[in-house]
């Protein structure tokens, strides 16, 4: 038995243009909505559900955290959930200490802040810029999308925060802009998701992390999309050879409950005091305990290892749909984050995807984004794939 479908409303700020139909329920890797129809999901709340819908580890962990009654004490307390988080971030990672939050844009803000106060400290209030890469997409808030390389998400919000410039992905460039006595960070995402999910070169980011390191400059990267087990790493960068400065994560943290983190050395850490910077949800009991579940089953060698396995499965299969498709240009990416440059418009093919009952979204007017939940089988994957042919024509 099926639900009616509610009635548009007005009610709610029309910043989002939402598909038509209403979703009710949602279990795997399916989606449900009032009439009945099913839909397999190639989007994963855009790279958050990795571990699909209705998971029953994720509803335990839930029960359990509602057990104590502590869904939120603000942080002028200590609760045990945050704090073995950290510890695991800490343990997994080149980081010292974490900060949660609630969002990747809020992580993104914050590593901005956190990246000039100890720009302060070094070199005084002259070392203060931000640069961002061509591309980049690092979140909506005042300082994010004045490094976000959009000018329909910009524009309409001019003066923009200042301080902040986007630079070629090109190293001649960026030598030339990047300075000790001026710059405070440089932040890039290890693949850009919505630029088009752009994998960066291995040697870019590598002479990328020398430049910054020679000239005292930090490095943040932006793992909030490409992060937390997506590449087939538990983190991207380590793929890299590199270590960050500053990193940020924040999707898949904590299933779908609100949750983002920024993790930085000690050295960084060093010139954060009291009263610098705070939140009042971050890192709560309920959400922490969740993300304590999540990052369990996202980091083990077992779900890392599926990742790769049907990541290179699923590149095989898109280049093999690009040799035989005259409508695909070009695919790229890695683990399960593929972009496949098509010829018609994305919006389009993803209006035609969602009549074949597949969820897609766009990564730019000619790039679709295919970001399963990672517990997605190959059997679920073929079954995208060939609805994705039927809507790319």
């Amino acid at each position: 038995m099926t639900a009616a479908a509610l009635p548009m409303t007005d009610a709610l700020l029309g910043t989002y243009k939402r598909a038509p139909m209403e979703l009710v329920r949602a279990d795997g890797v399916r989606l449900y909505d009032a009439e009945g129809k099913d839909y397999l999901d190639f989007a994963a709340g855009i790279a958050v559900n990795a571990l699909g819908y209705n998971d029953a580890g994720v509803k335990q962990a839930m029960t359990e955290a509602m057990a104590s009654g502590l869904v939120h004490t603000s942080n002028l307390f200590r609760t045990a959930p945050g704090e073995q988080l950290a510890e695991k971030l800490v343990a997994a990672s080149f980081a010292d200490r974490v900060f949660f939050c609630n969002s990747g844009a809020e992580a993104n803000e914050g590593a901005f802040k956190i990246a000039r106060r100890w720009a302060r400290e070094v070199g005084g209030p002259a070392k203060h810029e931000l640069i961002s890469l061509r591309g980049a997409f690092h979140g909506r808030l005042f300082g994010t999308v004045a490094a976000t390389d959009r000018p329909q998400y910009r524009n309409p919000f001019r003066p923009l925060a200042g301080g902040i410039h986007i630079h070629e992905r090109d190293l001649t460039d960026l030598a030339r802009v990047i300075s000790d006595e001026q710059t405070a960070a440089v932040i890039a995402e290890p693949i850009q998701g919505e630029g088009g999910v752009r994998v960066l070169d291995s040697g870019f980011l590598r002479e990328l992390r020398a430049l910054t390191r020679e000239r005292n400059v930090l490095l943040i990267l932006d793992e909030i999309q490409c992060g937390y087990g997506r590449t087939g790493s538990f983190f991207a960068y380590e793929q890299y050879g590199i270590e960050p400065d500053l990193l940020t994560v924040a999707k898949p943290m904590a299933a779908g409950l609100p949750m983002g983190a920024i993790l930085l050395t000690q050295r960084v850490a060093d010139a954060v005091q009291p009263g610098d910077h705070g939140t009042t949800f971050g890192g709560g009991p309920f959400v922490a305990h969740v993300a304590n579940h999540v990052f369990d089953r996202l980091s083990s060698p077992e779900m890392l290892a599926h990742v790769r396995r049907e990541g290179e499965w699923l590149g095989d299969q898109l280049l093999a749909l690009s040799a035989r498709s005259a409508k695909v240009r070009s695919i790229r990416g890695r683990g399960l984050m593929w972009g496949v440059d098509v010829t018609d418009p994305a919006k389009d093919v993803v209006g035609r995807a969602l009549a074949q009952g597949l969820i897609l979204v766009g990564a730019g007017d000619h790039t679709l984004r295919l970001l399963p939940p990672l517990v997605m089988t190959r059997a679920e994957l073929g079954e995208g794939l060939a609805k994705l042919e039927a809507a790319i024509g």
